[in-house]
């Protein structure tokens, strides 16, 4: 679990003047899973909207799979996969033609195949059928995480990707992306606000406050660092302040595309 995946070095980002992402490196290896962790505004929808090329940083270099961003975006997002709870399904398209389209987009050979494993992966198949008004938001998110890992990326990265979640769905999710870290060698960078689910499934996490990384290690090595149990000690420690919370939100959803 040597080679860098992802590869980004003193990110900046602005917007309207104020500083959303400032100084941020970050460092992804191949089969790694690694949290993005901070509050509303933190800078973290920035940093991974940056690492996908979807906006561009005013200052730092970004390595995505070999490839140097932007010129080398169309060439690194052969291997990422993306999904958030933002990102809409097609309304009137079945599950299982959504997925095929997808697969048929990323050159997969069979792509049935990798529509019935994923839906199986995340134990989904009985939505195969089903069309997009159809599904609830917990469900959209569900099928929208397939959607990103259809193709098998080498680099998979997750906006809240179990917000709207019920707790055993979000473990099904959690196993489903824990196997594919392990089987396919596949690279994880989440963001989520659920602490006790980052400690279960990330090796390295990041806290993330007024666009800084201020805390950076294991789960275990980050709440012992700051005299706590739990992440979610820290988490409540570090964002106490209402302030903290409300200053930088419109920031953050500046970020996010159209």
């Amino acid at each position: 679990m040597d080679e860098p995946v992802l590869h980004a070095r003193q990110l900046r980002k602005s917007f309207r003047g104020q500083a959303a992402v400032d100084g941020v490196d970050l460092n992804v290896l191949a089969g790694e899973r690694v949290g993005l962790l901070g509050a509303n505004g933190a800078g973290k929808t920035t940093t991974l909207l940056m690492c996908l090329g979807a906006i561009t940083p005013d200052h730092g270099e970004i390595d995505v799979l070999g490839h140097r961003l932007p010129a080398g975006r169309s060439e690194a997002m052969v291997g990422v996969g993306f999904a958030a709870g933002y990102l809409p399904l097609p309304e009137k398209l079945r599950v299982s033609e959504v997925l095929g389209m997808f697969a048929e987009l990323y050159g997969v050979r069979d792509t049935r195949g990798a529509v019935r494993a994923g839906l199986e992966r995340f134990r989904i198949g009985h939505l195969a059928n089903a069309v997009g008004t159809e599904l609830s938001s917990g469900q959209r998110t569900l099928v929208g995480i397939v959607r990103a890992t259809v193709h098998r990326p080498r680099l998979l990265i997750l906006d809240e990707p179990t917000a709207s979640l019920d707790p055993d769905v979000a473990q099904r999710v959690r196993i489903g992306l824990e196997e594919l870290c392990r089987d396919d060698g596949i690279a994880l960078l989440v963001t989520s606000h659920n602490m006790a689910e980052v400690e279960r499934l990330c090796q390295r996490v990041l806290f993330m406050k007024a666009g800084k990384v201020i805390l950076a290690g294991t789960p275990g090595e980050v709440a012992a660092s700051s005299g706590h149990g739990t992440l979610e000690d820290v988490f409540l420690e570090l964002y106490a302040t209402p302030g903290d919370m409300r200053g930088g939100h419109d920031r953050e959803e500046d970020a996010r595309p159209a």
